[in-house]
């Protein structure tokens, strides 16, 4: 491979944690998933295999990911990941981390690396020099989700959804950022996951109030109680330009409109955000869309885009090459 002298790749290390939180402060594709304290809260599940490049000693991307079965991932523990950079770098520079970095990797003896990409409404500017280089690279597309959002501008409730809300308003409902999750995870939440999904959180509720706790600024939690009862919630996870529905249930017992009521005034809340994200409708790697899912966020305005998948052969490094004239 031609090297780039001036170009190092290291993996990352505990001494590099405040350079890597303070590049991703200060990137154009990243969220406070890429902060340490938020990527380690798991770090018993996962083995990490981040990478730091820096150009002249100076740190131009940061790679998040975990290792399993000697492939990488980026990254298995986060609801997205990718080469995370600055806008000013360039796209000879891109490249050449991409190269680098897989190049690195092939020399680990690592043939596959792994990424979700981060959705397009999260840039804070132009960031599509990924899938440019992944057509370079010849990656493999190996799953869509049907990722689901919508301007904040844009908000809008259908017929059922007013309905709904006219409805909640005949009752003494108390909306608060005080409620118990602890409540919510145990008497909404997993009963309601387990019943229409059979599935569970992808976070324990101890793991909720530590991240709480870490980051109070990004990760609200709202309920809607009446007469001291819980009856809906929403766990929110807040970045520079996305209000995202990380959780949300509600009491599926009686149809108050509780959980339409929470979630209209979230939505109204956060319209100085540019992006409302209410995640994928997607089930078996993306090949079942959920109907009931997909009906309840159109019905708040939201639009589906893609969230791709994709893998690359880390030999493939050499494509990079030679593709400037």
């Amino acid at each position: 491979m031609t090297k780039d002298i001036s170009l190092k790749v290291v993996r990352y290390e505990n001494r590099y944690k405040n350079d890597w939180d303070k590049f991703v402060n200060e990137a154009k594709n990243s969220t406070f998933l890429f902060r340490r304290d938020f990527m380690e809260y798991h770090k018993d599940r996962f083995e990490d295999f981040s990478l730091l490049l820096f150009k002249n000693d100076k740190l131009i991307a940061v790679f998040p990911a975990n290792i399993r079965n000697n492939e990488v991932f980026s990254h298995e523990g986060l609801s997205y990941g990718g080469f995370i950079i600055k806008s000013k770098l360039s796209l000879i520079d891109f490249f050449n981390v991409v190269k680098h970095s897989l190049y690195f990797y092939h020399q680990s003896k690592i043939k596959y690396v792994h990424l979700k990409l981060l959705p397009d409404f999260y840039n804070l500017d132009r960031s599509h020099e990924m899938q440019y280089a992944l057509f370079l690279l010849k990656a493999e597309l190996v799953r869509k989700d049907a990722y689901y959002m919508l301007p904040s501008d844009e908000f809008s409730l259908n017929r059922n959804r007013k309905r709904a809300l006219k409805k909640a308003h005949q009752y003494n409902f108390d909306i608060t950022t005080e409620g118990s999750l602890e409540v919510f995870w145990d008497t909404l939440l997993i009963p309601n996951l387990q019943k229409r999904f059979e599935a569970m959180p992808v976070h324990t509720k101890e793991e909720i109030e530590k991240l709480k706790q870490l980051f109070p600024d990004n990760i609200k939690f709202y309920s809607v109680y009446e007469n001291d009862k819980i009856k809906a919630g929403v766990v929110m996870f807040i970045s520079k330009r996305v209000a995202h529905f990380q959780y949300s249930s509600g009491d599926e017992h009686r149809d108050s409109g509780a959980l339409d009521l929470l979630f209209t005034h979230i939505m109204k809340k956060y319209q100085t955000k540019p992006f409302i994200s209410l995640g994928s409708s997607s089930e078996k790697n993306g090949l079942v869309i959920n109907k009931g899912l997909m009906y309840w966020k159109e019905s708040f305005g939201a639009r589906m885009v893609s969230q791709d998948f994709y893998r690359v052969q880390t030999g493939n490094y050499s494509y990079l090459e030679n593709i400037f004239r």
